[in-house]
């Protein structure tokens, strides 16, 4: 069994980065070096005062500690993970660009008088919940060691629990708009015939390259290895 420290280098880029950030934000919050006020998503004053970072802290702040919190940081762990490892191996680029399409989709989402809220975070986990039971559809999930289903109705699922437990289904329903957007935008319209609008842009993959993000070690493997796992992934997306 691995140790926590081991755990945590085992994980991929993105989803680590974003988790750790997660974290961290929740963290500074709880010992009380800024006020949620600071942070929130409020528009008028990125436009009146240049408060820019307001359209990007608000996707890291999760909440206090509680259940909720540690629910959301456990999906990012497991299904953002499960992502990047999965349909996105060795497409770091791809991933990013994923991520990053789903918070300017919520940014204007929540332009939207009646869709606004303040913070997006949960919404972005959604979205990374949603596109991951659009990749493994009949994967099974067990809620609450309550109710077994497939991973398709997971959104769907959850959603319902939070009308049962009376929280706010709009941060749910935002990420399921985003994520159903992206999926429909990389892979089902493309596989109806239609034509691929949503390519990842070139300066994510010169970002990734500059930074080398999710680049494997240099070893000394055998050249004739590498040949075959260059072209690993999902036949079927074009969003390469």
């Amino acid at each position: 069994m691995s140790s926590p420290a081991e755990f945590y280098k085992s994980l991929p880029p993105i989803t680590k980065t974003y988790g750790t950030l997660c974290l961290l934000m929740t963290t500074a919050y709880q010992i009380g070096l800024f006020k949620p006020l600071h942070i929130a998503l409020i528009y008028k004053p990125v436009f009146s005062h240049f408060q820019v970072w307001r359209l990007i802290t608000n996707f890291f702040f999760l909440g206090n500690f509680s259940i909720n919190f540690g629910i959301r940081l456990l999906m990012i762990a497991r299904y953002g993970v499960q992502l990047e490892k999965g349909p996105f191996d060795r497409r770091t680029a791809d991933f990013l660009w994923m991520m990053l399409f789903g918070a300017f989709s919520l940014l204007a989402l929540a332009a939207i008088p009646f869709l606004y809220t303040p913070f997006l975070g949960i919404s972005l986990v959604f979205m990374l919940v949603y596109v991951w039971s659009r990749e493994f559809p009949n994967a099974q999930i067990n809620i609450y060691g309550l109710v077994s289903l497939k991973a398709f109705y997971l959104p769907w699922a959850m959603l319902a629990l939070d009308v049962i437990f009376g929280s706010s289904i709009l941060p749910d329903l935002l990420g399921i708009i985003a994520g159903h957007l992206y999926y429909f935008l990389t892979v089902l319209h493309p596989l109806a015939g239609g034509k691929i609008i949503l390519k990842t842009p070139k300066w994510v993959h010169k970002l990734v390259a500059r930074w080398r993000i999710g680049a494997q070690p240099i070893t000394r493997a055998q050249p004739e290895s590498t040949t075959g796992a260059a072209f690993r992934g999902r036949s079927y997306r074009l969003s390469d």
